[in-house]
């Protein structure tokens, strides 16, 4: 067992750093990106600010909640205001557009390479993009699917048809570019209807979303089989060229991206592993000279190498 003490580098400027990046891209067997929440923070996906004041005014004036997170964890009197929060939460952060095309671009970088994605993000963007579903491997579930909450059995369910219906029945539309909007002269409701509630098929106890935040979280057969990719694609490079692409990844689950990345970085020297987070660029001592730590906005970064 290797035990790490992360270091931040300072010795080469940041474009040195981007060249060493580019070079190693160009040479990599495989590369492997880790995503983390600041990979779609840099896309345009924040959680506060005017994204919150646009869709949740409402929520925000009557609850004094400042960000969509703790939104999403108030304790509703109702199924029906609980997924009011919640199916907006869920369409502006699963089906509406980036509003930066900063995953696309990722994509141009690794889309003729041999490339596997392992996340602990939730809104899809990488399917949007157009990165391969097979080489995807959401690890914490998909905003865009709906559990049973008990739970009493192991599936999932699309909520995109529901989570639209929902959204409308508050008097929000929809446009031709994916956004909500609200009409001249309209309040939006803070609820949705009885029969647009959803419940479960099989037990009728009230569905919830297919997220890891408790013991209740199903992996279904779609989250094994990408597990079971992932583990394909890792041994098949294992003693080869890899890039371990680390991109907005921080500390609140480190054991699924950054620490794993760093063991099979230790544990093969052909390896290299790149980092772009801003304040957080930091590789072990350990594996200094096989790492790239670049402290900076990812969306600049990548625009550059």
């Amino acid at each position: 067992m290797l035990h790490f003490q992360a270091k931040k580098q300072n010795i080469k400027s940041n474009t040195d750093k981007l060249t060493e990046l580019r070079n190693r891209l160009e040479q990599a067997d495989a590369v492997i990106i880790g995503a983390g929440a600041g990979l779609s923070t840099a896309a345009g996906f924040t959680y506060s600010g005017e994204r919150f004041r646009i869709y949740f005014h409402d929520f925000a004036e009557k609850y004094q909640f400042e960000d969509m997170y703790s939104g999403g964890f108030f304790p509703y009197k109702t199924l029906n205001e609980h997924w009011a929060y919640w199916s907006r939460y869920i369409y502006i952060n699963r089906y509406m557009n980036p509003s930066t095309p900063l995953y696309q671009e990722l994509y141009k970088l690794v889309a003729d390479r041999n490339y596997f994605v392992i996340t602990t993000n939730v809104d899809h963007c990488f399917q949007k993009a157009g990165f391969d579903k097979k080489r995807l491997y959401y690890t914490q579930g998909d905003y865009g699917l709906f559990q049973c909450s008990k739970p009493c059995h192991e599936e999932t369910y699309d909520n995109e048809d529901m989570i639209c219906e929902m959204v409308r029945a508050q008097g929000w539309q929809i446009g031709a570019d994916s956004r909500l909007y609200l009409p001249d002269s309209v309040t939006a409701k803070m609820s949705v209807p009885d029969e647009l509630i959803p419940y479960c098929p099989k037990c009728g106890e009230p569905m919830s979303m297919n997220l890891r935040a408790d013991d209740t979280f199903v992996q279904d057969g779609g989250w094994y089989q990408a597990a079971e990719r992932y583990e394909t694609f890792l041994e098949k490079y294992r003693n080869t060229n890899v890039l371990f692409l680390e991109l907005g990844v921080g500390y609140n689950t480190p054991g699924i991206i950054k620490y794993p990345f760093w063991q099979m970085t230790a544990h093969n020297p052909k390896a290299v592993y790149a980092c772009i987070n801003y304040g957080e660029a930091v590789c072990p001592l350990e594996i200094e000279k096989q790492s790239i730590c670049i402290d900076g906005d990812i969306r600049e970064t990548l625009k550059r190498i």
